[in-house]
C-alpha cells in the first residue's frame, strides 16, 4: 500500500534535546582527538552561536566539522562514534520523541530524518529512532578516507527542500502527491521546508521560529523541557 502521508523530522533540538554536531565536536575535543582541546572548543562555540543566529553557511560549518572526520581513519571514527552514541546520544533520547516517531511509523507514513548535520554523525542516530531514511549533509569519501569536503547539495536551509524533492523524485513522487505532509523542526533555518508542507509543526522552537509560528498560527510542540546543551 502506498503511503498517503509524509513525515519529516529535523534532528538536533527537535527529536534530540541537543545538537549532535556540536556534541560530537565537544566529544572529540575533550578526548584530545580534535587538536588543541581549548581551541577546538572555542571554534565549536563560535560556530554554534553563528548557526543559532542564522549567520552560518554549510561550507563554513563543514570546514571545521568535516575536518574532524578527515583527520582520522574510518575504523577509529566508527569505534569513537559508538562510544559517543552510548555516552551522549542514547541517554538524551526522550520517550516523547521516540513515541512521536513511532506514531508516524505505525500509521504507515513515509518517514525521513532531514538534518543539516553530516550523515556520519547522524546515520546511527536515525537508526536508533527507527527512521528508515536519512537526508543529511553528505561528507565526501574517497579512497577509504573522508576528505573534509561536502558531497553534493548540503541539507541546509533551502537545500533541505531540494534534497527532499530529489529523494521523492527517485520514487517517482512529489510533495503534492501526499494527502498530508508533516515537518517537525526547531530552527528558523528550516523555514523553507516548513513552508512547503501541509503541516508545519515547530518543535521546541527557537525564539525566532516561535515568533513566526505564532504569527502564522502554526502548532507548537515541546518534546522536552530544556536543551541539554543550553549554555544559559
Amino acid at each position: 500500500m502506498t503511503s498517503r502521508r509524509l513525515a519529516l523530522f529535523d534532528l538536533d533540538h527537535t527529536l534530540l534535546p541537543l545538537d549532535s554536531d556540536y556534541q560530537w565536536a565537544v566529544f572529540m575535543a575533550k578526548s584530545g582527538r580534535a587538536g588543541d582541546p581549548a581551541e577546538a572548543l572555542r571554534r565549536n562555540e563560535e560556530l554554534m552561536d553563528r548557526y543559532n543566529a542564522g549567520e552560518l553557511t554549510a561550507e563554513q560549518a563543514a570546514e571545521f566539522m568535516l575536518g574532524l572526520l578527515a583527520a582520522h581513519p574510518p575504523h577509529l571514527l566508527a569505534a569513537w562514534h559508538e562510544e559517543f552514541m552510548q555516552n551522549v546520544i542514547r541517554p538524551a533520547m526522550t520517550q516523547a520523541a521516540i513515541d512521536l516517531v513511532q506514531k508516524h511509523l505505525a500509521a504507515g507514513d513515509l518517514c525521513a530524518v532531514v538534518t543539516a548535520t553530516n550523515s556520519f554523525v547522524t546515520a546511527p542516530i536515525a537508526r536508533a529512532f527507527g527512521v528508515p531514511t536519512l537526508i543529511a549533509t553528505d561528507p565526501e569519501y574517497i579512497a577509504g578516507r573522508y576528505t573534509g569536503k561536502i558531497l553534493g547539495t548540503p541539507s541546509f536551509k533551502h537545500g533541505k527542500v531540494l534534497r527532499v524533492n530529489s529523494w521523492l523524485d527517485g520514487m517517482s513522487k512529489r510533495l503534492h502527491d501526499f494527502d498530508e505532509s508533516y515537518f517537525y523542526s526547531d530552527s528558523i533555518n528550516d523555514l523553507p521546508l516548513l513552508e512547503v508542507v501541509t503541516h508545519p509543526i515547530v518543535t521546541n522552537p527557537s525564539e525566532s521560529l516561535l515568533a513566526v509560528a505564532q504569527q502564522r498560527k502554526w502548532p507548537v510542540l515541546n518534546l522536552f523541557n530544556k536543551l541539554a546543551d543550553d549554555k544559559s
